[in-house]
């Protein structure tokens, strides 16, 4: 492999790797295994020996090719992996070499090794299981810079989190039980609202059976909640903002219900209500490395503690990414679905 020198931690007999590619557009059979170079070590990143990598929606999206590849980005899908660091690019410290990490990309994850900006690195604890690890990147950075920075929320505050049994949904509920801010989630079905109160929701709402404006106000003793994460977008806005107390704050992060929304805007003005939403594929290094930043200083401790694991739904063979998509498509999951990979 390229990069500096790999120094005795890894053989490279070849400079390629299974990788898992989209042959074009479409279902999961689209996903096939392939082989593609290993990629190389620039300036500021390290070659990770993938061990495993999670998967997301936005990579079914990728897949379906409805969520463009960033400029200059790997077109391999895989936005998370954990493993061990076997060369650097230059500017990448000695000390860096054999640490087992974790870490956010921008694509590239599903394959045998992934390149990835040092400072979107974050090190897997002594003991720590690698396939939660690879579960942990996605969802805590998108969670962390949404829930706890957009929408502020702290202490005491009460949120409604969409997509309860969700990997969004199941490490919101983690992080707002670590911060004591109390959550309300929505789920499809009895079964996955009771599995989301396993999980440590405070109350969970079948929107299904129920309107989930009217139990929000309920909850809250027609007070509302603080903040809104929402990945459903459409019609869910309005109501959305219905369920906000003053100064309310709504943050968007998906629009799997569409993407066009009515609102009223007296509602904003009344109770001095915000709008606000992010997408952070797209972000710069400098910004995810801050994020990683304050997640290491905040988060980590806990995650070293043991204290903050994600929810595992299923494992899948890297060769078996079609099966991961076709398990996330069926909604039927709780929590990540990871993608492990052999030595």
């Amino acid at each position: 492999a390229r990069g500096r020198a790999i120094m005795g931690l890894v053989e490279v007999d070849t400079q390629d790797m299974t990788a898992i590619g989209i042959s074009e557009p479409g279902g999961p059979h689209v996903l096939v295994p392939t082989r593609a170079p290993i990629p190389v070590a620039q300036a500021g990143q390290v070659l990770i020996k993938v061990a495993a990598a999670g998967v997301n929606r936005p990579d079914v999206l990728q897949r379906m090719g409805k969520y463009p590849v960033p400029a200059g980005v790997s077109t391999i899908p895989g936005l998370e992996v954990s493993g061990t660091v076997v060369a650097l690019g230059n500017g990448v410290p000695d000390a860096m070499l054999g640490q087992k990490v974790c870490a956010l990309l921008a694509g590239g994850g599903y394959a045998q090794y992934a390149v990835a900006p040092v400072g979107q690195c974050l090190p897997v604890p002594e003991g720590y299981d690698m396939i939660e690890a690879a579960a942990l990147p996605e969802t805590l950075f998108t969670v962390w810079t949404n829930l706890f920075e957009r929408a502020y929320a702290v202490a005491g505050e009460t949120v409604l989190v969409h997509g309860g049994t969700s990997g969004i949904g199941t490490m919101a509920i983690s992080l707002c039980n670590l911060f004591d801010v109390k959550v309300i989630v929505t789920c499809g079905s009895d079964e996955k609202c009771a599995a989301a109160r396993d999980w440590g929701a405070d109350h969970a709402i079948n929107y299904n059976t129920q309107d989930f404006v009217a139990e929000v106000m309920r909850l809250t003793h027609d007070q509302g909640c603080n903040a809104v994460l929402d990945m459903v977008g459409g019609s869910y806005l309005a109501r959305n903002l219905s369920c906000l107390g003053i100064d309310g704050r709504h943050v968007s992060i998906a629009m799997l219900g569409g993407a066009k929304a009515e609102i009223l805007i007296p509602e904003i003005m009344t109770r001095r209500l915000t709008i606000t939403g992010s997408t952070l594929r797209p972000r710069s290094v400098a910004f995810k490395s801050v994020v990683a930043d304050e997640i290491a200083q905040t988060v980590w401790p806990f995650v070293a503690q043991g204290k903050l694991r994600p929810a595992i739904d299923s494992c899948f063979p890297l060769a078996e990414a079609a099966g991961a998509h076709a398990r996330m498509e069926s909604g039927a999951h709780f929590g990540k679905i990871v993608l492990t990979v052999d030595d």
